[in-house]
């Protein structure tokens, strides 16, 4: 149980939201407690605010950040690579406070029933809100991932998001997830519900045939008079990480070039400000921001990191400002900046997190939700079963939702090794929670669901592995699709991420004997990216095996054993918790 807005005042006695000292408001009303914790002073002429990969969740979530998120090479150190001590320690944060917990995930079952739940559009209503009153002008961006994660995203075609976003005020946004629902849908939206309301911009978007913009690419806004630029720049990767049915007339890419003449046509057309709201992955942006110049800041998502600096990138042009403001609705970026003389002079950032005990929710966002969340209420709310572990997604190689997913594909479908995308959306439970049909569609919801069982050689699984491992160890950011590992189920395997493609998985074992490179296995999976498997014979959503699994539990599911790689000279890396 979440402790009420006094109780939570009295455990931040000693503790802040982004280092902010608490203890005269434990005494405080709690309605002024909340103007203190949430007071943000405006500063400058123009602001923005920025939420990103929010994944649908339109309630408030538990969710655990990671505990490994390895940086190799240039990047071992560095942000968004650091974890727990490292973390609190590079942002001046104490370890057992409010933000220890919103940002790392130390001690998270025991913080997470003293704080409570995180996110939620009308607690995020509130505060989008209360910054824009101070800050006239001010921009909300979207960085994507917004329409899909939920049972009701999914069964509505991203309808519930849309509205509600429309509701909260976004004013710009990009996208990645938002494309597998097809080219027509997403058309549709921005003909039928954001025209005249919301600019979805993505310069790096490009029809196959002739090479024509599909989205604008930047848009041009007037903020207390100074001339800002937000130039999109959508997930790069889609077609190759999602399947390539669902934008089969559009290309993709990072298009560096491109964005280069981007920014000097806004600069041209007379920006003092130029912003990019990425989908890249923070990675990504910190390399772009070294190699391009004239961008003041990027506003970054996909890699679900919440960094609460703004990184300084040096390149040719100057200084780019780096950020990337978390996933779930956990957070809320606030960039405010000072522009003199046509350019930008000083900044300050912060990145909120968005603790439901201590917003009131925004009463019109609040019955937004209960009326779309209300004809599917049954079917959301149906108990499945009880866990008595902590079940979470989060990490660079395997979290326990996976496990349990893995654990049930295996069981199910009679395969001896199982495979779970390292997709990072999904939301926690506490032990001894309830999984609800709702609960469980969290981890599993996506417009091509379809559970797979194939024969491979240990030879292919080998190579696998290596393929998705080179994607998240790459040194070069441009090489990363920004997804973790692939989940495995049944088989254990050695890792050493400093190595180079082809050489950091070995020691593939199925049940303790090593894997035999001309032996077939049964493989079972999901979310299949090729065109045909929807129309295998037989075939059937993944979550329709998770939840036959569920139920033949007997009510109680105990908890997962985690099958993770045992990783080589990674000792003392500061994105990793040790043990």
């Amino acid at each position: 149980m979440s402790l009420s807005k006094r109780e939570f005042l009295q455990v931040l006695s000693c503790a802040a939201v982004a280092g902010m000292p608490l203890g005269r408001e434990a005494e405080a009303a709690s309605s002024a407690a909340e103007e203190r914790l949430y007071d943000v002073p405006p500063f400058g002429n123009v602001s923005l605010l920025h939420m990103t990969d929010c994944h649908a969740q339109l309630n408030p979530v538990h969710f655990r950040e990671p505990s490994v998120n390895l940086g190799v090479g240039d990047m071992r150190g560095h942000w968004p690579h650091l974890v727990g001590e490292p973390f609190l320690k590079a942002a001046g944060l104490r370890p057992g406070t409010a933000s220890a917990h919103a940002f790392t995930s130390l001690d998270f079952a025991a913080a997470a029933r003293r704080y409570g739940r995180v996110g939620g559009f009308a607690h995020l209503s509130t505060l989008v809100k209360r910054l824009k009153a101070g800050r006239p002008g001010a921009l909300l961006l979207d960085g994507g991932d917004t329409w899909q994660g939920s049972a009701t995203s999914l069964w509505t075609a991203g309808q519930d998001m849309i509205d509600a976003c429309k509701l909260l005020g976004v004013d710009v946004m990009t996208g990645h997830w938002e494309f597998t629902y097809g080219m027509a849908r997403v058309q549709e939206v921005l003909e039928k519900d954001f025209k005249g309301r919301v600019d979805f911009v993505a310069q790096n978007v490009r029809t196959a045939d002739f090479g024509d913009p599909v989205f604008k690419p930047y848009t041009l806004r007037r903020i207390n008079g100074i001339p800002v630029a937000i130039i999109g720049q959508a997930f790069p990767y889609t077609p190759i990480a999602n399947p390539r049915y669902f934008v089969a007339d559009w290309e993709f890419g990072i298009q560096e070039a491109q964005m280069q003449q981007t920014v000097d046509e806004a600069r041209a057309a007379g920006a003092q400000l130029v912003c990019v709201l990425s989908h890249n992955g923070m990675d990504v942006d910190l390399k772009m921001a070294s190699r391009l110049r004239g961008i003041d800041a990027i506003l970054g998502g996909h890699t679900h990191d919440g960094v609460p600096v703004a990184v300084p990138v040096r390149n040719a042009g100057g200084t780019t400002l780096v950020t990337n403001a978390g996933s779930n609705g956990k957070f809320l970026g606030v960039m405010d900046f000072e522009v003199k003389d046509g350019k930008l002079s000083d900044y300050r950032y912060r990145l909120l997190p968005v603790f439901s005990n201590m917003l009131r929710p925004d009463p019109e966002m609040q019955a937004l939700i209960e009326r779309v969340r209300a004809p599917f209420a049954e079917r959301l709310d149906e108990k499945l079963a009880v866990t008595d572990g902590l079940l979470y997604r989060r990490g660079n190689f395997n979290g326990s939702w996976d496990q349990l997913i893995c654990d049930a594909l295996m069981s199910v479908q009679g395969a001896e090794i199982a495979f779970s995308p390292g997709f990072r959306w999904g939301t926690t439970l506490l032990p001894g929670e309830t999984i609800t049909r709702e609960l469980m569609m969290d981890q599993l919801a996506i417009t091509y669901p379809h559970a797979t069982l194939t024969e491979m050689t240990g030879a292919t699984i080998k190579t696998v592995l290596e393929d998705v491992a080179d994607n998240l160890f790459n040194p070069d950011p441009y090489y990363q699709q920004g997804g973790d590992m692939v989940r495995v189920g049944g088989l254990s395997y050695t890792m050493r991420p400093n190595e180079t493609m082809g050489r950091r998985v070995d020691d593939l074992r199925l049940n303790g004997r090593l894997l035999e490179a001309d032996r077939r296995y049964k493989v079972a999976g999901w979310a299949p990216v090729a065109e045909d498997a929807r129309n295998a014979p037989g075939v059937r959503p993944v979550w329709e095996h998770v939840e036959t699994w569920l139920r033949a539990q007997h009510g109680r599911v105990p908890a997962r054993r985690i099958n993770t790689p045992r990783l080589v000279d990674m000792t003392g890396n500061p994105g990793m918790i040790a043990g």
